[in-house]
């Protein structure tokens, strides 16, 4: 760590900032410049007390880390990137992009199988579905809970897709986890570290998604907390920030995605539907995905928007991610994927 001392301070006071330093096991090396000490504090963080403290000395003016507080996430830990299998066949983070389509909602068994059979046929190999909806509002449509993930299982026996779905609490992650065989946790979860932990212990892939006001780095560390309960099985799904803009529901990060795969070996998802709230935009954003090196895709699909239970206006019809599906492919073959 580097803790910059305040100038014009006396000799005693910058002693007693290195004895402190000395005590908290770090070895301090001493930088005198013109009008300001700095001192590098050599250690390692994950077995010391932190130095961040020091920063409220009234002899401190700044204490900046060296360190990254993510460990098993970075690139540091793992430089090959991680490979997640989903039931023996999917594997996510190699050469295939792959594509998780499905409704925002399970609203009823008729819709869902009309669904997953028709992303199936035009590509796509996991059928995303919410069972429990986390709404704005308490009086819009909440899911139809355990119900729905017995329709998902239903539509998984039948087609081969594998379930990705969300958890909205701990008291339904083992249930969840009977049913699903990615655990989604939503932006509203993404910094609820007992879930996090909770759905690490089933041994699922979990799927996290980026909080809507949520930085890079808290991002990594909340995925830090999957890795380090024993769970390999983490992917990224970035899913548009809150911004100043309101042309769009959210704002999609896209640089997000070079980013990450220079700090973290982990899969990284795209949802575009949510990412911008406008089906207009979802093929252009799948396009930009792809092309900066997205491992996935999770996007909304319902043959009758206008009269879905949830989030109408970002769901794209089957005839356009049929569309989609096509006009991806020669953007994947200019970057070598599949």
């Amino acid at each position: 760590m580097i803790i910059v001392l305040r100038p014009n301070i006396s000799k005693e006071e910058e002693d007693c900032v290195l004895k402190e330093i000395e005590l908290r096991g770090y070895k301090p090396h001493v930088m005198r410049g013109v009008s300001r000490v700095v001192i590098g504090a050599v250690g390692d963080e994950q077995s010391h007390q932190s130095l961040v403290t020091l920063a409220s000395w009234k002899q401190v003016e700044s204490v900046t880390r060296i360190q990254k507080r993510y460990k098993l996430v970075s690139r540091e830990a793992q430089e090959k990137n991680t490979v997640i299998t989903i039931n023996d066949q999917v594997k996510i983070g190699d050469k295939k992009v792959h594509l998780m389509a499905g409704p925002c909602s399970v609203e009823n068994e008729k819709q869902l199988m009309h669904i997953a059979e028709n992303v199936k046929k035009n590509g796509a190999t996991i059928l995303r579905g919410g069972a429990f909806k986390p709404r704005t509002s308490p009086y819009d449509f909440q899911g139809l809970g355990e119900n729905g993930l017995k329709l998902l299982a239903k539509a998984r026996e039948a087609t081969g897709l594998a379930i990705v779905t969300e958890c909205l609490s701990e008291d339904h992650v083992e249930m969840v986890a009977e049913y699903a065989d990615i655990i989604q946790i939503g932006t509203r979860n993404a910094q609820n570290f007992q879930l996090l932990i909770a759905a690490s212990h089933t041994g699922k892939p979990i799927l996290l998604k980026r909080g809507a006001s949520m930085r890079i780095e808290e991002w990594l560390l909340a995925g830090e907390y999957i890795l380090s309960n024993g769970n390999p099985n983490l992917l990224f799904c970035e899913r548009g920030i809150r911004t100043f803009e309101t042309y769009t529901r959210n704002t999609l990060d896209l640089t997000s995605i070079p980013i990450l795969k220079q700090e973290t070996h982990c899969p990284i998802v795209i949802d575009p539907s949510q990412g911008c709230g406008s089906a207009k935009l979802v093929e252009s954003l799948c396009i930009g995905a792809v092309s900066m090196g997205a491992d996935a895709l999770l996007i909304e699909v319902h043959p009758d928007p206008a009269h879905a239970l949830s989030d109408g206006p970002q769901q794209v019809t089957l005839e356009d991610f049929a569309k989609l599906t096509k006009d991806l492919k020669p953007f994947l073959d200019a970057v070598g994927r599949e």
